[in-house]
């Protein structure tokens, strides 16, 4: 059965990403860099934070740096300052773009693909990439693709 994955770029770019062959490789960049198309089959921005979220996070990361954090930890401060999960999950379900590329994943894994979603944070570092994925295979389980 085709299921739903996740990956970061540098992982693409430099081989060591550890997906079945065949795994549909899906950006889910709001703006990418250019080279970021060559290391994806596809990129669809919808499936990015919305920039008001993303700015928030950087607002809130910058206040707890500046309190002495380190960025690790002050990013995961900040994803929990601003709600990230539930904000994001929100934009996905109200955003008529964002719902509708997410029931085009949901197809496609349907009909038999692995999909991987791709961004750039290394797999250690809080990413929306890791909460969009837990949200496809909710929906899978579920029965709701």
């Amino acid at each position: 059965m085709a299921t739903v994955y996740e990956t970061y770029a540098a992982a693409l770019r430099n081989e060591t990403a550890d997906l079945p062959p065949g795994t549909a490789r899906v950006g889910v960049v709001r703006r990418p860099f250019g080279w970021f198309h060559a290391v994806v089959d596809e990129n669809v921005p919808a499936l990015g934070p919305p920039a008001d979220l993303l700015d928030a996070v950087k607002d809130r990361q910058a206040a707890f740096e500046a309190d002495g954090l380190d960025g690790a930890a002050a990013v995961e401060r900040a994803w929990a300052a601003v709600d990230f999960a539930a904000r994001y999950d929100a934009y996905l379900e109200t955003d008529p773009e964002a719902a509708a590329a997410v029931d085009r994943l949901l197809e496609r894994v349907g009909d038999g693909t692995d999909v991987a979603v791709v961004c750039y944070e290394a797999p250690d570092k809080p990413c929306h990439r890791h909460r969009l994925r837990e949200r496809l295979l909710e929906r899978l389980e579920a029965g709701t693709e």
